[in-house]
C-alpha cells in the first residue's frame, strides 16, 4: 500500500468521479483506475460502487476512507511542520472562526501572519463548533477559535477559554428605532440571528428572559456574517452580535449599534484543538497573533 494510492482514493471521493479526480491529480484516468484496483485487491474488498452518477464508497470504503483521510492529513501536517521549522515555508493552515474572531481578531493578525509566512496557504472557515467538530477531529481543521458551544466537546479535544464577551444590538444605519435606550423598546420588533449553536433561538430567548422580556420574533437566521450583514442593511431587522462589530469599519457605513442600557453577555470565546496533535509553527503563530489582538490580550 502506497501513500499515492491513498491520495488517489481521497481525490476520487472529493471529486466524485475518476475523470474529475484524474484531472485534479494531473494524471491519466487509466493510471488512476489501476491504482484503485490495486488497492482494492490488496485490501480484499471493493471500495467503490461504480454507477452512472459517478463513484460512491461502499460500507467498507467509508470505514477505510475515514482512517485514510486522517492519516494523509497528519502526514501532510508533519511535512508542513518540518518545512516551516527549517524556514522553508509552504503548507496550509486551516482555521475555523466564528463571527467574533473574524471581525474582532483576524484583521489585526492577518497582515503580520502574511509577512512571516508568505508561502503558507491560509484557509478560513466561518462556522460554529458543532458543525466543525468532525473535521477538527479528523485533522481537516487545525483549530477552532470562536463562540463556546453549549455542549462541551468530547475526549480528544483540548478546550481553552480565552475571555468573556459582550453583545450589542445592531441595525441598519438610520433604523427608525436607532434612538432606543432599552431592550424593552425593541422587544416587539423582528429579529435576525446568527447561529450561535444549533439552538440559536433558545439562546436569544434566554437573554431576553433574563431581563423579564418575552422571546423575540426571529424572522431570519443567517449561516454567515455576509448573509446577516446583507439582511440587516436591507431591512428593519435587528440582531444581537458580538460587540466587536462596533469597531469593524467595513460595516460602519451600512450598520450601527443601538446603545441599550442592559448587560448583554455573549458566549465565552474558546480555542479548541486536538489533544494528540501539536499545531504546525505557522498555525501556532496565527493563534498567537489572534490572541494578541483579543480584548485585554490573552496571549501567552
Amino acid at each position: 500500500m502506497k501513500l499515492a494510492q491513498l491520495r488517489d482514493l481521497i481525490a476520487i471521493v472529493d471529486h466524485g468521479s475518476l475523470r474529475a479526480a484524474a484531472r485534479h491529480l494531473g494524471m491519466a484516468q487509466p493510471l488512476l483506475t489501476r491504482s484503485v484496483r490495486a488497492l482494492e485487491q490488496e485490501l480484499g474488498a471493493p471500495l467503490f460502487e461504480r454507477g452512472p452518477r459517478g463513484m460512491t464508497l461502499t460500507l467498507a470504503g467509508q470505514a477505510f476512507h475515514r482512517r485514510v483521510h486522517q492519516i494523509v492529513r497528519d502526514l501532510e501536517r508533519a511535512r508542513d511542520e518540518l518545512r516551516q521549522a527549517h524556514g522553508d515555508g509552504g503548507g496550509t493552515v486551516v482555521a475555523a472562526l466564528s463571527i467574533m474572531p473574524h471581525v474582532g481578531m483576524l484583521p489585526a493578525a492577518l497582515p503580520a501572519f502574511r509577512r512571516r509566512h508568505p508561502g503558507v496557504r491560509l484557509q478560513l472557515i466561518e462556522g460554529l463548533f458543532p458543525a466543525l467538530e468532525g473535521a477538527l477531529r479528523e485533522g481537516r481543521i487545525d483549530f477552532y477559535l470562536g463562540a463556546s458551544p453549549q455542549k462541551p466537546p468530547g475526549p480528544g479535544l483540548t478546550v481553552r477559554t480565552l475571555f468573556q464577551n459582550q453583545r450589542a444590538v445592531v441595525a441598519r444605519r438610520g433604523h427608525p428605532h436607532r434612538h432606543a435606550r432599552s431592550l424593552a423598546e425593541l422587544a416587539a420588533l423582528d429579529w435576525a440571528t446568527p447561529s450561535i449553536d444549533y439552538r440559536a433561538e433558545d439562546d436569544l430567548a434566554a437573554l431576553f428572559a433574563r431581563h423579564g422580556l418575552p422571546a423575540p420574533r426571529i424572522q431570519l437566521q443567517a449561516g454567515s456574517a455576509l448573509s446577516l450583514m446583507v439582511a440587516l442593511a436591507g431591512s428593519d431587522l435587528l440582531a444581537m452580535l458580538p460587540r466587536q462589530w462596533r469597531d469593524y469599519s467595513p460595516v460602519g457605513e451600512a450598520l450601527q449599534v443601538i446603545e441599550v442600557a442592559e448587560d448583554l453577555p455573549a458566549p465565552d470565546i474558546v480555542l479548541v484543538r486536538r489533544t494528540d496533535l501539536p499545531l504546525t509553527p505557522a498555525a501556532e503563530h496565527l493563534v498567537d497573533l489572534m490572541l494578541r489582538a483579543a480584548p485585554g490580550s490573552v496571549a501567552g
